[in-house]
């Protein structure tokens, strides 16, 4: 008699022997004639130029995150339009709350600049020598 940790061990077993199977039986099966276009990076149909070990801006990762955000937050609102009917005026005003948020969170990350691919680099403060040498004596007065 096999306990029930027994048949989920089996089954583990099964199922880690049918993917070793399956990677060993197309290995065997599959051509394998490797050329110069098949060994390449695949970057959106452009040809890779320099090192792959870049440092890629940050921009790309905040953009997709948005994207991520709003795209989940677009979802919700099928089942909504579905069925907002049901709840009568209320559910109509919850529904449009919620897009009246959605719109503000867009507002304020296109007000932010989170939605520009080019960002412009930020200046920073420069401090002259006047001002410094006036900020050391006022610093050395107080102590």
């Amino acid at each position: 008699m096999i306990t029930e940790f027994g048949k989920v061990f089996i089954f583990l077993l099964i199922a880690i022997l049918f993917v070793v199977v399956a990677i060993a039986v197309s290995r065997l099966i599959r051509p394998a004639r490797p050329t110069f276009e098949k060994l390449t990076t695949y970057e959106c149909g452009e040809n890779p130029e320099g090192s792959p070990w870049i440092k890629f801006n940050i921009r790309f990762y905040v953009v997709a995150l948005i994207f991520l955000i709003f795209d989940v937050e677009v979802v919700l609102l099928i089942p909504w339009a579905l069925v907002y009917k049901q709840f009568g005026w209320a559910g109509f005003f919850v529904g449009g709350f919620f897009l009246v948020l959605l719109a503000i969170g867009m507002a304020y990350e296109w007000r932010k600049g989170d939605l520009e691919w080019d960002r412009p680099k930020p200046q920073p403060p420069v401090i002259k020598k006047t001002e410094l040498s006036q900020s050391l004596k006022e610093e050395a007065v107080e102590v």
